[in-house]
């Protein structure tokens, strides 16, 4: 059944930062759609939020590293909620974290599948699909970087920091051929932010106090706060922003 309302596709939006912008989006008026690689009962769960939000919510199980999973997602989403408007391209790993010289094949590969391989993917099925709303509805993509993508993450995660840098690429490359047909693109990139994404990449437990001293603001953010990004870029406020990337990262 089509909706009235807008509608958003999150990917990795059962977790994290995903879920926080699934479950705002769903308080400002979006009908929501969200996408997963394997935690079904955590996406169920995000969904039900969205629901007692008041919105028409699904969650679609696939992996945006897989061309033809990326289009099936978008397909499901289309057919539980109708023609979409907007795209958060959230979906990403690091991989456990170490140096470079010391990184498996496996680790690397992995995050280029998932970070920039299945951006692309999403990116061009969105580009493919948003011209087609109907009406003069605001359609917009909001890729989700980092501020690792400046910073390098020397020591860390070199490699995810690559990944984030083909993003900003995206967001710049992605802005310019879709203004014509009236679509923004634009990123986010958080910094520190407090998610489970940590304790997967990492056995050092006070890694995120230990890095705290380096923000200017001098905390970690909550997902919560990169929504909040999320949400002005797709609104009518941010309606002649188009190929920016707004840190939120405390100054860092």
């Amino acid at each position: 059944m089509q909706s009235r309302r807008p509608v958003v596709l999150i990917t990795g939006g059962s977790r994290g930062i995903g879920a926080a912008v699934a479950q705002l989006a769903a308080r400002r008026g979006y009908d929501v759609a969200i996408t997963y690689r394997s935690e079904r009962e955590a996406a169920e769960d995000a969904v039900a939020q969205c629901r007692a939000a008041g919105a028409a919510a699904t969650a679609c199980q696939g992996d945006v590293a897989v061309e033809a999973d990326v289009v099936r997602l978008f397909d499901e989403a289309e057919a539980a909620l109708g023609p979409l408007s907007h795209v958060v391209n959230n979906a990403g790993i690091t991989g456990k974290s170490g140096k470079l010289a010391e990184a498996s094949a496996e680790t690397i590969r992995s995050c280029i599948d998932t970070n920039v391989i299945g951006a692309l993917w999403v990116a061009r099925e969105a580009a493919r699909r948003l011209p087609k709303t109907s009406g003069d509805a605001a359609r917009t993509i909001v890729n989700i970087s980092s501020v690792a993508a400046s910073l390098g993450s020397p020591n860390e995660y070199v490699w995810y920091a690559a990944s984030k840098g083909a993003i900003d690429s995206l967001t710049i490359g992605m802005a310019k051929e879709l203004a014509p047909q009236g679509i923004r693109v634009n990123a986010v990139s958080p910094g520190m932010t407090m998610t489970e994404i940590h304790a997967r990449s990492t056995q050092d437990a006070g890694r995120l106090e230990r890095l705290r001293p380096n923000i200017p603001l001098n905390r970690i953010g909550e997902p919560e706060e990169i929504a909040e990004a999320v949400l002005f870029l797709m609104s009518d406020a941010a309606s002649y922003i188009t190929g920016a990337n707004i840190p939120v990262s405390g100054g860092r």
